[in-house]
Parts: structure tokens; sequence; C-alpha cells
């Protein structure tokens, strides 16, 4: 009997938003660590930045409820190793602050990954999970 596990991701989250104090300085952060991690910057406005699934916004945003949100952890996926390295590299250079170098983790073999503290103290990770099979490389909603 086979005790090998399998783990699934891109299935569970639709989006994820984030209120901060410094929008400015929360979009050089992203931005930065969204072209290290090769995800293009999906657009933006006065109030907000969106890439993906993630949301950023203001307080006085019309999508929010004013409030900051409180501390959150947020992993993104990387295709590599090289990839984590350059994320912390990228999110160090633009006001983050470390909370983990990279390296391998204990949580399964081949778990490589890089933790920064965004500038409103979010933990934010970047995950090599190891080689795996993609189903899609995404998924696309037209409208």
């Amino acid at each position: 009997m086979s005790t090998q596990k399998e783990l699934h991701r891109g299935r569970l989250i639709d989006h994820i938003g984030l209120v901060v104090r410094d929008l400015a300085a929360s979009k050089a952060f992203y931005s930065a660590v969204f072209e290290a991690l090769k995800i293009p910057m999906g657009g933006s406005d006065a109030r907000n930045f969106w890439a993906d699934e993630l949301f950023v916004s203001t307080r006085d945003s019309d999508e929010v409820q004013g409030e900051l949100t409180g501390r959150h952890h947020i992993a993104f996926q990387a295709q590599d190793r090289a990839m984590v390295d350059a994320f912390y590299q990228a999110a160090l250079a633009r006001g983050g602050r470390d909370n983990g170098p990279p390296g391998e983790r204990a949580y399964h073999p081949g778990y490589y990954a890089a933790f920064v503290l965004d500038p409103d103290g979010n933990n934010i990770e970047a995950v090599f999970h190891g080689e795996a099979d993609r189903s899609a490389a995404s998924v696309r909603i037209r409208f």
C-alpha cells in the first residue's frame, strides 16, 4: 500500500484583499516581488492595485470596509529555487524585512522558501515545492 502524499494548489482561493496604510510603499514592494516571480501586475488606480488573486487597497477604497487588515501570511508559488532567491532579494530591496532567508524547510521534502514582512507587517512567502506536474498555468476568466 502506498503512503505517498499529494498536495493541491490553485483551487481554494478566489481572491485576497489587503488594506494598507501606504499604497505607494506597498505598490513598490509588491511590484518588485511580482517581477521576481514573473507575475504581471493586473492593474491599478488611485486607491487599489492588483495581480492575479491579490487586491491591495487604501482605507478609502470603495471595495473595502475602511479598516486596515491584520497581519496575514500569504505564500506565493515560485517556479524554482532561483525564483525564491530573487523574490527575497527584490522584497528586501523594496522595503521588506527579513522573516526567514531562502532555504529548505521541514514542512515536507523539497520545500524551499523565503519569508519577508511587507511594509504593513504581513508575512509574505515565496515557496518552491520541488518538481511537480501542473494541470494549467492559470485559470483564465474572460469578460
